[in-house]
């Protein structure tokens, strides 16, 4: 029995639904990339608008966390370097802020007697950018600034770094 013979027509209608979900299968990950790149650009620029928010609220966390033991947090003096990395598992955008900090020992402590607790400590301060907010748990990276950090944790998070006029994207 003969194939029956298909007419252009129907070769056309069924052709177009094809390419058309074709070039969406082929697009699909380009607008993903470039959605996310969106989303990372305002969400950097939300940073440095709230930024002096943040480092208040990290400051206020960090303090009250008791860590370094026998330690009391006096000042973070905040320094311009950030860095901003994504999670490689979930995606979840990272600042890594640069600061000093000092510390003086708590009466009584193990520390009170040691005298480089008066020495001003590097350290990257951590934020993350969760539903549209930046947020802070109070935790810092300590002995490294806010690039090694994002070196020491190169298998958990990749740099998001800014592009030459085109916002930042992934490195």
């Amino acid at each position: 029995m003969p194939w029956p013979i298909v007419s252009s027509l129907t070769l056309i209608l069924i052709s177009i639904p094809v390419v058309f979900v074709l070039g969406i299968l082929l697009l699909a990950p380009v607008l993903a990339r470039r959605v996310r790149r969106r989303q990372a650009e305002s969400a950097v620029e939300l940073f440095r608008v709230q930024r002096e928010q943040l480092e208040a609220k990290f400051f206020d966390l960090a303090r009250g966390r008791g860590i370094p033991r026998d330690l009391r947090w006096i000042d973070c003096e905040w320094l311009d370097d950030v860095t901003f990395g994504r999670s490689i598992e979930d995606g979840m955008l990272t600042a890594f802020a640069g600061v000093n900090i000092r510390f003086e020992a708590i009466e009584g402590g193990e520390m009170e007697d040691v005298e480089a607790v008066g020495l001003v400590r590097d350290a990257a301060a951590i934020f993350h950018f969760h539903n549209g907010r930046w947020g802070t748990g109070g935790r810092a990276m300590f002995n490294m600034d806010p690039h090694a950090a994002i070196d020491r944790l190169a298998g958990q998070f990749e740099p998001v770094v800014a592009g030459p006029g085109r916002g930042i994207e992934a490195s």
